[in-house]
This record gives C-alpha cells, sequence and structure tokens, in this order.
C-alpha cells in the first residue's frame, strides 16, 4: 500500500495518474460499518481491473470546526492503526489529507473537482452519510450532480447490528460502560490501544502483582475505569493479561489515571518498550480498599477469574 499525505492545495504530481475506485470516509475505530463500505470499493475496482484508493484525515473535522476542543478529541484508532487496518483490507492508495481550515473552506463543487475527480476516480463509494460539506448541500443523493456524469457515485447503506446502525459513537458508549464484548462485535477485532512502558510507583510489585504501566496517547478513547482481562503484546507474542484503568484510590486520591497490565505468567523487563493491549473483558469496577490484604484478596480472584476465561477461550 501507497501512502500519500496531502496538504491542500495538493501538488498534481503527487497523485498517480491512473484511473481509481476511491473511497471516502474519516473511518474512525474502522468499524464493521466502515469494513462494508471498504469491502464494497475492493469489489468494484477488481471488477474493473482497478486500484482501490482510500482517503481520510490526519485530524477529525470536528477540531477545525471548533465543535470538540484539540485537547479533548478522543479516538478510537490512531493514524498507525488505521493505516495498518487499510493494508488489511486490501486499499492500494492511502491519501492522508491534512484538515485544515483552507481545506475546510472548499465550497462542495470545489471539493468534487479537486479530491475526486482530481484523485482520477472513475468511482466514488462511501457511506450513506458521508457528506463534503454542509449536509443540507453536500450529501450523497447531490454528489451525482457535482459528478457531472465523470465518474459513478456508489452509496453504501448503513451496517446494522441488532437494528441499531454501527457507528464510532455507539462504540464509544459502550466503552464507556465496559461492554468490551459487545465493542468487539461491533469492530469485527477487539479493541486494542498501545504506548511505551515506563517506570510506575512499583507497588504492584511489592503486592505480588507487578505491573507494566503504560504511557499511552491523550488521544485515545480509553474503556471505563475498572479491572480487565487483557493480552499484551510484547515483541512478536500476545501473552494473556490483568489490565487496569483507574487512580489506585486505595493508595492516595485523585491521582491521574494510569493504564496498567499484569502479565501472567512473566517475569522479563520491558521498560521502555513500545506494547500493545487488547482489551477482552470487563471483570469489575475500581474500588478503594480499606487496607492491602483487601487488595491482594481481590487481585488473586482476579488471577483466578483471567485464568478461567483463557482456558475456556
Amino acid at each position: 500500500m501507497q501512502i500519500i499525505e496531502i496538504r491542500h492545495p495538493y501538488q498534481p504530481e503527487k497523485i498517480p495518474t491512473e484511473p481509481v475506485v476511491l473511497v471516502l470516509g474519516f473511518f474512525d475505530g474502522v468499524h464493521k460499518g466502515h469494513q462494508r463500505v471498504i469491502e464494497q470499493g475492493r469489489k468494484i475496482a477488481d471488477e474493473k481491473s482497478l486500484k482501490l484508493a482510500l482517503m481520510t484525515f490526519n485530524q477529525h473535522p470536528s477540531i477545525v470546526f471548533q465543535k470538540v476542543p484539540v485537547d479533548e478529541m478522543k479516538y478510537l484508532t490512531n493514524l498507525e492503526q488505521k493505516t495498518n487496518l487499510m493494508a488489511q483490507f486490501g486499499v492500494d492508495y492511502l491519501y492522508i489529507v491534512e484538515f485544515t481550515s483552507d481545506f475546510a473552506g472548499l465550497a462542495p463543487q470545489a471539493f468534487v473537482d479537486q479530491y475526486m475527480v482530481g484523485l482520477h476516480a472513475q468511482v466514488v463509494v462511501a457511506g450513506f452519510d458521508y457528506t463534503y460539506g454542509k449536509r443540507d448541500i453536500a450529501d450523497m443523493p447531490r454528489l451525482t450532480t457535482y459528478a457531472n456524469e465523470r465518474f459513478e457515485v456508489v452509496t453504501v447503506p448503513k451496517e446494522t447490528l441488532e437494528g441499531e446502525k454501527i457507528s464510532s459513537t455507539r462504540i464509544r458508549k459502550e466503552l464507556d460502560a465496559g461492554n468490551m464484548e459487545e465493542v468487539s462485535k461491533l469492530l469485527g477485532y477487539d479493541y486494542t490501544f498501545g504506548g511505551t512502558v515506563v517506570h510506575g510507583d512499583a507497588r504492584g510489585r511489592t503486592l505480588g502483582y507487578p505491573t507494566a504501566n503504560i504511557q499511552i496517547s491523550r488521544t485515545t478513547h480509553l474503556p471505563t475505569e475498572g479491572v480487565y482481562i487483557t493480552e499484551i503484546k510484547i515483541g512478536d507474542q500476545w501473552y494473556p493479561s490483568m489490565g487496569s484503568i483507574g487512580r489506585n484510590d486505595t493508595f492516595e486520591k485523585n491521582r491521574p489515571i494510569t493504564v496498567e497490565v499484569n502479565i501472567l505468567d512473566f517475569n522479563q523487563d520491558v521498560y521502555g518498550e513500545k506494547v500493545e493491549v487488547r482489551w477482552l473483558h470487563h471483570l469489575r469496577g475500581q474500588v478503594a480498599f480499606s487496607g492491602v490484604e483487601g487488595l491482594i484478596k481481590q487481585l488473586k480472584q482476579d488471577e483466578v477469574d483471567t485464568r478461567e476465561y483463557f482456558d475456556k477461550r
């Protein structure tokens, strides 16, 4: 897959000259609804013997439109994760457009001329709710008019699960409730994010449950606070583990939220390593114990529950 980064106005020589099927969307999470759009594009590209191109943005449009402050925007997938998933789904050209104020100011016709026709689209594929400007003048039904017979328009209907639309918003709500099995169904894969292992308080080691403290991006949408059954990837191998998202209130109040993972049957030093964590099942909420004994007893039960989960899996 070739990655092509674009800042508006782009230089035409950066754009491959061959005709393509062009898929459009922001694709945060690359969930099952998004996957259906990409799969439709891949199918058409194969039928027409064309390359599949996909255009997305480096940041959410809401930041530029001042609907969400940049320091409050949380993503289901970062750009690296999104890129890896696009490669898995057979995208040939991935356009990553910097969503700037200048770009956001494009009129719908200009957007179509420069970022659909200009990218040599023979077919444009997008979800039913895709917009390229204000919804009342730049929705999918109007795209055929703007296209003016220069390319074919394919609109992919909404994908549902249990009668409700699959969306990034729905996934965020399930994460906020700790419903990880539902999140996995909506995504089509287990919710995953990574970071760098850093030094923490080392309290877990004294309790018999040493943890890898993971420094994550501030833009990551964390599941609700609690203890989870997880898997952690170190190097090329995945290990069963218990993950914790919380503030360690047993030892001190009003601490910042930390992400910690206890790796089962593992005793290597991994400080400084980049890791990924899959969040599989929410075991329980965070509890402020009255003493260390109660905490250790609960951790032992968490370990029993975690091992049983992996045995059954």
